[in-house]
Formats: structure tokens, C-alpha cells, sequence
């Protein structure tokens, strides 16, 4: 995990120098005395050290706690003090270390207690172990907290994987079926070719009927392969080339919602009363706009919204950074120029509350 900001820093520091004040108050020891003051400067400075060594600043707030308790300056507690820094250093290092240290730190603490303090082992037992009990409940909750971190990491790292591999697939369909309309444009103008050149002079009606058959066919299919040429040179780079049928958007939204994002889809309308190109533009919009939130917006929350009717409004928002997605822009634009090419109209502009994706086109 990444070193912890300066506020998460300084909120810890703030928090560790208020328990052992108020842990020394509570043991009858003066503010005024060196030893409460001594342990929490310590502590507190030792956090800030942990930012670049976490080991090392563990083991000087263990080393000073000790010192410091043997010395009779402090009555705050044997292990709980480092709490925040055990914790840090189990988010940054090997759990296994961190623990070895902290049964070290518990041995050492009973066996001054009871040796060099004079206490029972009883009183020592009981001195320690509660000690002891809360420090393993911390490590307990920071190891459960990063190792659900690294599964949500390791999710959308899966996911953005599974995107791109997607967008990959649906540009080789694409260009199959550009290849196969023009294989097959080509091969059934060419037999009504080879009609018009044998009927030519026998029979010039049946060769003139066959030419502007082959005519007909020739305009229908640059029709169909303009669109797909177009959509081709609006997809290219990273953006989304649309398969033959246009994706669920349930589906979509519950990839997203699987990495841990808060993910929310509302569909008003009939989707089945609008024409197949508009569906296909529209779930591209989402589809693309959600890619932007895993990759790049460091979102939380995100919130789809489709109205299906006379124009089908499209509505992406999260609560992340609100920056431009970068090089990911690219597909953006891309939506923009196939949105326009319906008629319609697309928005992708940060705002108070975080990104917002949006576009309007005419069904």
C-alpha cells in the first residue's frame, strides 16, 4: 500500500499523543511530568518516521515505551501505545514480522514486570495480557482491511484486463464484418456482371435488369459499409467498437459494481421501441464512460441513468477526482462523433461532484 497522506499522519499522531495523556492521566501521573510528555512526543514523531521506515520506527516506539516504563516515567501501558504503529506497519509488511515483533515486545514487557518492577506474575500476566488482547484485535481489523484492499486491487485489475480484452474482440468482430459485406458485395455484383456481359448482345433488357441490380446491391452495401467504416475510424485507439447485439447494461453496471464500487443503474422506458443503432451508441456511452471511472476517476460511487423515449438520454456520474481521463479521452471523443452522427448531443466535463458523461439522441 501506498505511505499514509499527511492528514491520515497527523490524525494518528494527534490520536496516539491523546490516548497516552490521558492513559498517564488516568494513572494519577501530572501532565507536567517528563515521562507522559517524553512517550507521546516520541510516539508521535516515530509516526512520521514510519512514513519511510516502518520496521524501524516500530522498533524505536517499542525500545522507548520500554525504556521509559522501566524507568518508572510512565504509567500509560506496556504495548498499546505503538498501537497506530503496528497497524501501519502491518498495512506496509509482512504480517509475520509484524507479529514477531509484537511477541517480542509483549515477552520483554512481561518479563520486566515481573523481574525488574517486582510485580507478580499474576499482576504482570494481567498487566500485559490486556494489552496483549487489544493490540491482536488491531492487527486483526488492519490485516482484515488490506487484504480486502488488495482483493478489491486485484478486481479491478481483472476487470480493466477483461475490458480491454473486450474492446480488442469487438474491433476483430467489427472488421470481420467488414471483410465478410464486402466479400460478399462484391461476389453477388460480379455474378450479375457476368449476366449483363453474356445477355449484352443477346438479350440487352436482361443484361440492362442485371446492371441495375447489381447497381442496387452496390448502394445498399456502401451504405452498410460507410456506417462501418465510420464506426471504425471513431473506435480506433481505445475506443469501443459495438458488437452485433448491444451489451445488458445490468451486466456492465454489475462488472463495475464486483470491484467494489458502488454501482446504480435506473432504465426508464422501452428499450425495444428504439432503433438498434441508438441502443448500440447509447450502451457504448456507458460502457466506455464506466472504463473511465475504474481506470481513472478513483470513484467511489457511480450512477447510471437511460431514459428510453422520443430522444434516449444517457447519464454517467461519479463522486471521483473529476480529471480528464487522459489518453482514455480518445474513446470519448470518439462516442462524441458517433452521437453526433445520430443528431445527438454528448457532454464529458468534470463538476463539483465528480464526472459526469451524459449524451441526448433522437430515437
Amino acid at each position: 500500500m501506498q505511505p499514509l497522506t499527511r492528514a491520515t499522519t497527523a490524525a494518528f499522531g494527534a490520536v496516539t499523543v491523546l490516548g497516552v495523556l490521558s492513559a498517564s492521566a488516568a494513572a494519577g501521573a501530572p501532565l507536567t511530568e517528563p515521562g507522559p510528555l517524553s512517550l507521546a512526543g516520541t510516539l508521535f514523531a516515530l509516526l512520521w518516521v514510519q512514513r519511510r521506515f516502518p520496521l524501524g520506527a516500530l522498533g524505536l516506539a517499542v525500545a522507548s515505551i520500554l525504556a521509559l516504563r522501566l524507568a518508572h516515567l510512565t504509567e500509560a501501558g506496556w504495548l498499546w501505545p505503538a498501537t497506530l504503529l503496528y497497524a501501519y506497519a502491518a498495512l506496509t509488511r509482512r504480517t509475520s514480522v509484524v507479529v514477531a515483533i509484537a511477541a517480542g515486545h509483549a515477552l520483554c514487557a512481561f518479563n520486566l514486570d515481573w523481574t525488574t518492577l517486582g510485580h507478580s506474575t499474576r499482576e504482570a500476566g494481567a498487566s500485559v495480557g490486556i494489552d496483549a488482547l487489544w493490540l491482536s484485535a488491531a492487527l486483526a481489523v488492519t490485516v482484515s482491511y488490506r487484504n480486502w484492499r488488495r482483493w478489491q486491487d486485484e478486481s479491478l485489475r481483472r476487470l480493466r484486463v477483461e475490458l480491454d480484452e473486450q474492446r480488442t474482440a469487438e474491433r476483430l468482430r467489427l472488421a470481420q464484418e467488414v471483410h465478410d459485406a464486402v466479400a460478399h458485395t462484391l461476389a453477388v455484383v460480379g455474378v450479375h456482371v457476368n449476366v449483363a456481359a453474356d445477355a449484352l448482345d443477346a438479350d440487352p433488357d436482361e443484361a440492362r435488369a442485371a446492371l441495375r441490380l447489381a447497381q442496387d446491391i452496390r448502394r445498399r452495401a456502401m451504405a452498410d459499409l460507410s456506417a462501418l467504416v465510420s464506426v471504425l475510424r471513431t473506435t480506433g485507439g481505445d475506443g469501443i467498437a459495438p458488437p452485433v447485439a448491444p451489451p445488458a447494461l445490468e451486466d456492465l453496471v454489475a462488472g463495475v459494481r464486483a470491484t467494489g464500487l458502488d454501482a446504480r443503474l435506473d432504465v426508464e422506458g422501452d428499450a425495444d421501441a428504439v432503433p438498434l443503432p441508438v441502443r448500440l451508441v447509447a450502451a457504448a456511452v456507458v460502457r466506455e464512460a464506466l472504463t473511465n471511472v475504474v481506470k481513472h476517476a478513483g470513484a467511489r460511487r457511480v450512477t447510471v441513468r437511460v431514459h428510453y423515449g422520443p430522444s434516449v438520454e444517457v447519464a454517467v456520474q461519479d463522486d471521483g477526482a473529476g480529471r480528464d481521463p487522459g489518453p482514455a479521452g480518445h474513446g470519448l471523443r470518439g462516442l462524441a462523433e458517433r452521437v453526433a452522427a445520430l443528431g445527438g448531443a454528448f457532454a464529458a466535463e468534470a463538476d463539483e461532484g465528480g464526472f459526469r458523461v451524459q449524451a441526448r439522441i433522437p430515437a
